[in-house]
């Protein structure tokens, strides 16, 4: 079963009402928002440390096992379980007006 955000956990439809997914099922290529973390406290922590904090933008380099994103002008390597962990959205281009 598919894993589903907190805010989707009531809904019965299969796709996520927010629009959030778990960083390791998104395509590689893909820009995305981070959401949540859903880690523990400590776990969370060491993850914004290294930029991946809630509302940052990255990008999904390469996705296999483990994912590559780029977060502040760095790539970064994260284990699949750990990628589970990080809640993203897709980002929407806003032209500049």
């Amino acid at each position: 079963m598919r894993r589903q955000c907190p805010q989707c956990e009531s809904s019965s439809d299969p796709q996520p009402v927010c629009g959030a997914c778990p960083l390791s099922q998104v395509k590689a290529g893909t820009s995305v928002r981070i959401k949540q973390l859903l880690a523990s406290p400590d776990l969370c922590q060491r993850l914004r440390e290294m930029g991946f904090c809630e509302e940052r933008k990255v990008r999904l380099l390469l996705q296999n096992r483990n994912v590559v994103c780029q977060v502040c002008n760095v790539r970064l390597g994260l284990s699949g379980r750990l990628a589970d962990s990080i809640w993203v959205e897709p980002v929407t281009s806003q032209k500049a007006a």
